[in-house]
C-alpha cells in the first residue's frame, strides 16, 4: 500500500481521513502544529502504521523533507470554522492559508522532481461556489461563476488555481476535492474561538450542527437559529468524506480532475433544527424557534452536483442525517459535560 502525508492530520476532517486510510492499509504520515485545538488524542495516535510529526506546514524544508519519502500528499492543513469565523478572522484566513498552500506545493514540486511523490490531493471548498446563480453547482461552474465574496471563499479557490498551475508549469499531478459541510465528531471549541450571544447560550465559532445540538441540549426554547432558517446545505458525514477522499487517491481517472464531494440529500436549517430538536426532546414536543441576525456570507443555497463522483470514482455519500445526529448528539452532550464546547 502507498505512504501518504496528510497536513493538518490531527483536524476535524483530517481524523476522518487517516483513519480511513490506515483502514486501508496505508503508512500515513502526518503533520500538525495543534493550533487550533491544542494537543488532541486520536484514536490512531499509537498505530504502528502512523507517525505524527508536530510541526508547521508553512515550514517548507520540513515540509520538503517529509515529501521525499511518501507517495500521496493530501493537503488539508488550513485555517477554517464556521460562518462567524469567516468574519472574525477574514484577513488572517487569507493570509495564512495563502501562505500553507504555497510552502505545501513549493516542497511537493521539490519532492516530485526526485521521483516518488505521484500526486497531490488538494482540499478545497464548497465555498468556491458562493457566489453561484446556478444549482446544482457542478464541477466547472467555479471558473464560470463570480468569484466568492468571503475571504475564505475566494483562498480556497486559489488552491484549486496553485493545483493547476503547478501542474501547467512544472507537471506535478493533482486532484482537488470539495466537501460539503462536513459533519461528524471530534471538533472541540478552537482556541482563538470567540464567544458569540445567540439566546441564552453562548456559542463559540463553530458549524451550525454542533452550535443547534448544543442550544437544545442546554434546553434553548424557543431555539435560535441564524437568518430566517431557509438556508439550504447538504450535510456529510465525515466517514463518507474521508472514503471518498481515499477513493480517489490512486484512481487513474482522478488524475487532474477535480470532484464534488457530497450527499446529494439537502435540508434547510429549519428541517435540520427540527430533526435535533426532535432527537433530543421527542417527537411531541413542540419546536418553537426565534431568528437571530444572519451573516454576510451566510450563502442561501449549497447545492452540490454529486453525479461526476458517483460515475468516475463510484463514490456516493450514504450516510442519512438522522444516522449522523445518533453519533454527533452523544459525543457533544459529553463534550458539555467536559466543558469542551
Amino acid at each position: 500500500m502507498s505512504k501518504v502525508l496528510v497536513t493538518g492530520s490531527s483536524g476535524f476532517i483530517g481524523g476522518y481521513i487517516v483513519e480511513e486510510l490506515l483502514s486501508k492499509g496505508h503508512e500515513v504520515v502526518g503533520i500538525d502544529n495543534y493550533s487550533k485545538y491544542g494537543p488532541v488524542k486520536k484514536s490512531y495516535d499509537d498505530n504502528p502504521n502512523y507517525r505524527l510529526v508536530v510541526g508547521d506546514v508553512e515550514d517548507t524544508p520540513l515540509m520538503t523533507e517529509l515529501l521525499s519519502d511518501v507517495d500521496h500528499f493530501i493537503a488539508g492543513a488550513a485555517l477554517i470554522g464556521g460562518i462567524s469565523y469567516f468574519h472574525t478572522y477574514a484577513y488572517d484566513l487569507i493570509a495564512r492559508n495563502e501562505r500553507i498552500i504555497a510552502s505545501s506545493v513549493d516542497a511537493a514540486l521539490a519532492a516530485h522532481k526526485l521521483g516518488r511523490l505521484k500526486k497531490v490531493t488538494y482540499m478545497s471548498s464548497s465555498m468556491v461556489f458562493e457566489s453561484t446563480d446556478r444549482w446544482p453547482s457542478k464541477e466547472g461552474d467555479e471558473r464560470l461563476i463570480p468569484p466568492p465574496l468571503s475571504s475564505y471563499g475566494f483562498q480556497k479557490l486559489a488552491v484549486e488555481y496553485f493545483a493547476r498551475a503547478a501542474w501547467d508549469q512544472y507537471k506535478l499531478p493533482y486532484t482537488i476535492l470539495r466537501p460539503f459541510n462536513c459533519v461528524g465528531i471530534g471538533e472541540s471549541r478552537a482556541l482563538g474561538d470567540v464567544e458569540i450571544d445567540s439566546g441564552n447560550v453562548k456559542l463559540a465559532m463553530s458549524h451550525v450542527v454542533p452550535d443547534l445540538v448544543q442550544k437544545v441540549l442546554k434546553g434553548q426554547n424557543p431555539l435560535h437559529i441564524l437568518g430566517e432558517g431557509d438556508q439550504v446545505r447538504h450535510y456529510t458525514y465525515g466517514g463518507d468524506l474521508a472514503r471518498g477522499i481515499v477513493l480517489s487517491l490512486e484512481h487513474p481517472d482522478a488524475v487532474n480532475n477535480d470532484f464534488n464531494l457530497s450527499t446529494p440529500e439537502g435540508h434547510t436549517v429549519k428541517q435540520l433544527a427540527e430533526v435535533i430538536w426532535s432527537k433530543i426532546n421527542g417527537p411531541d414536543v413542540p419546536l418553537a424557534l426565534t431568528s437571530d441576525e444572519g451573516f454576510e456570507y451566510d450563502v442561501k443555497k449549497r447545492v452540490p452536483d454529486t453525479s461526476k463522483a458517483k460515475a468516475i470514482l463510484g463514490f456516493e455519500a450514504t450516510t442519512k442525517l438522522e444516522d449522523m445526529l445518533d453519533e454527533v448528539i452523544p459525543w457533544i452532550k459529553n463534550a458539555i459535560a467536559e466543558g469542551n464546547i
